[in-house]
């Protein structure tokens, strides 16, 4: 990637406060992006070239991406139609709902941590797993500038950054803390990049159709990770360490 996370970029956006009384924190990306390109933009054949060029270190995640979400507005649909769209196709994990229920349960923060747009993130959650949920979920993502003649782009947290929005700036006040909690990443893509090597447990889903970048990076860097088909598999893995009965090193080699 152009961008590296040796430096930190500045940031176009507020965080939210970090949790300094918390011995465990979980963040979790939610992929609703790919599906507007796929079905909205120019298309998964030109996206998954895409993801290649961005392995590849040809294309930074932040041109790639943008050039993705672009395809959308220019085929003429509004964000409000990008919302309705997301929330008509977006379906949960196997086992998200228990999964969340289980971190509400142990006082874990669930905080999810996204390439994509708040506005858009916020509306899909809404649908999925209701209004209140929703709202206790913290999202650190990217917003959405919209125009007056209804186009609209990306508003980048961090454009400095080659990675538009740099997710260890997220997670690196953590490992800050005098006494830093145990992180848990969940990720499945490109996007993710920027967060794997920060993480206590990374998690990167696999997917049925074999696209599964975010493994194929951490294998080439040597970053070790869980493979997860669903929150189902991820569910125990998380439990036996927040309850004490195997340790980070013993679950992650």
């Amino acid at each position: 990637m152009a961008a590296t996370v040796d430096s930190v970029p500045e940031s176009t956006l507020p965080y939210p406060s970090i949790h300094t009384d918390k011995r465990t924190e979980l963040s979790r990306r939610l992929t609703s992006n790919d599906t507007l390109t796929d079905n909205l933009g120019y298309g998964y054949e030109k996206r998954r070239q895409g993801n290649f060029e961005i392995l590849a270190d040809r294309l930074t995640f932040r041109d790639g991406f943008r050039d993705m979400l672009k395809s959308v507005s220019d085929n003429g649909h509004t964000i409000e139609e990008c919302k309705k769209y997301l929330k008509e196709h977006m379906r949960l994990d196997p086992g998200f709902k228990e999964f969340y229920q289980f971190c509400k349960d142990n006082d874990i923060p669930f905080i999810i941590v996204s390439s994509g747009m708040a506005p858009l993130i916020r509306a899909v959650l809404s649908t999925l797993i209701g209004e209140q949920d929703a709202s206790e979920i913290e999202i650190i993502a990217n917003e959405v500038d919209i125009f007056d003649d209804g186009k609209w782009d990306i508003h980048y947290r961090h454009p400095s950054s080659g990675f538009g929005h740099d997710k260890s700036q997220a997670i690196l006040p953590y490992r800050r803390l005098p006494e830093p909690p145990v992180i848990f990443f969940f990720g499945d893509g490109v996007s993710d990049i920027s967060a794997a090597r920060h993480a206590d447990v990374l998690f990167a889903k696999e997917k049925p159709n074999g696209e599964n970048d975010l493994s194929v990076y951490c294998t080439k860097h040597g970053i070790k990770h869980l493979h997860f088909q669903d929150f189902s598999d991820a569910t125990p893995v998380v439990s036996s360490i927040v309850k004490g009965d195997s340790t980070v090193e013993q679950i992650v080699g």
